[in-house]
């Protein structure tokens, strides 16, 4: 039986959004609602919907990128309760990696084929206001092709804070000291009450709204995520999803949205239980309906829904891209903010697992730049390639770089 025949069988109100969405008429918020209380044939209907977008909008091609990660301090001012990351400066386990270290990663990972480094970290009280810059500068003086992803919202507001510039003013100056895109991170949920809850301090729904337009109206690209499977409602989901759309209406620079599933084990606010009814993050069926609501409300604005392998792990993620996504992130070599938090999936995924991941459920992979270019499309498996064939304990791990002396987080003050 074809979608068209099953829709006659489940709810009506669940199957009169599915066609709108199969129309690709846009889905409204309360429309949205409707189908997350969809269990049995109207469940898997919405994930049938979803994949039938997700094919009509990129084809069978999924895609990913050769990156790393490099998040130079794990050392932050702001004390967000999901956050099992950063560290007061006067605790131990604090570590600030020199420019000329962070250099040494981003050349070694240019060495095995990456194409983008993400760079991200804490908020480091007295942080000097070039050091964003700095960082930008150097990697480019030495790989002058290295995509820089560089930088949340909130970590922008910051270095325009430390700079006494406006987020304009700031940015374009991040923009010429080479970075090319911004994570759309430090998102979470946009609703500012959630916020004040679970991120009391943290950029303001306004703020970051501000940042993204200001960066996309310069022509700085960013991707988009949400933080979902707290203390969130599925409405406070759809909201958010919602505005993202609007945004980028008015914009067009999103290259992609990405559900990011709640890593409970360490976070702080379910540790210390600080909100009545805090979930464990999203269940399976949760984060599959989050998934492919999320394709169907952004069908016609966002062509590109990522998952996440080291929230969800790899057999997840196959799963999700029968529900809707279409790209499997990147290979990230090291990977310490969700690690820190608890999830258990490991710092790298090489590029051949991911093949492999891709090929079990008929799909064809693809390495793709940053912004979504296709780079080489594997029709068939190739010989080994570099990061294929490394060990990956030579990147280390987060937990072993908390404990190196000669990265020990200094205060600025007290040096």
């Amino acid at each position: 039986m074809n979608i068209d025949s099953l829709l006659k069988h489940v709810d009506p109100l669940v199957a009169e959004v599915l066609d709108h969405a199969l129309s690709e008429k846009e889905i409204t918020v309360s429309e949205a609602l409707k189908l997350y209380g969809a269990h049995g044939l109207d469940f898997h209907l919405v994930g049938m919907v979803a994949d039938e977008l997700r094919r009509r909008r990129v084809g069978d091609i999924v895609t990913f990128v050769v990156n790393r990660n490099i998040n130079f301090t794990n050392v932050c001012i702001k004390q967000c309760g999901f956050c099992a990351f950063s560290r007061d400066f006067r605790e131990e386990e604090g570590y600030f990696l020199p420019t000329d270290e962070i250099v040494r990663r981003a050349k070694e990972a240019h060495s095995l084929g990456a194409t983008e480094v993400c760079i991200q970290a804490g908020l480091p009280p007295d942080m000097d206001s070039n050091t964003y810059e700095n960082i930008c500068k150097a990697i480019k003086s030495e790989i002058p092709n290295m995509h820089i992803h560089g930088f949340s919202p909130e970590e922008v507001l910051y270095g325009a804070t430390r700079s006494n510039l406006s987020i304009k003013e700031y940015l374009m100056r991040l923009k010429d000291a080479g970075v090319n895109t911004l994570p759309g991170t430090a998102a979470e949920i946009l609703d500012q009450d959630l916020r004040d809850k679970i991120s009391p301090g943290r950029i303001s729904v306004n703020d970051w709204i501000e940042v993204i337009k200001t960066a996309h109206r310069l022509g700085i690209q960013s991707t988009s995520t949400i933080m979902f499977g707290h203390i969130e409602t599925p409405e406070d989901r759809v909201r958010h999803v919602a505005k993202i759309r609007d945004i980028q209406k008015e914009t067009g620079g999103f290259t992609e949205f990405v559900p990011l599933n709640f890593i409970h084990t360490e976070a702080p606010m379910y540790k210390h239980q600080l909100h009545e009814g805090i979930s464990r993050g999203a269940s399976a069926n949760d984060v599959l309906l989050t998934h492919a609501i999320s394709r169907i409300m952004l069908n016609n604005q966002i062509n590109n829904i990522q998952m996440s392998w080291v929230k969800e792990g790899p057999k997840m993620a196959q799963v999700l891209l029968l529900w809707g996504a279409n790209d499997f992130g990147g290979t990230l070599i090291n990977e310490s903010i969700s690690t820190s938090a608890g999830a258990t999936h490991g710092q790298l995924l090489r590029p051949k697992e991911m093949r492999r991941l891709i090929r079990e459920i008929g799909r064809i992979p693809a390495q793709r730049s940053t912004s979504y270019d296709i780079l080489k499309i594997y029709e068939s498996e190739p010989t080994v390639e570099n990061l294929d064939q490394v060990d990956a304990s030579q990147f280390g791990s987060y937990f072993e770089l908390v404990k190196i002396d000669k990265y020990r987080y200094k205060n600025p003050r007290t040096k």
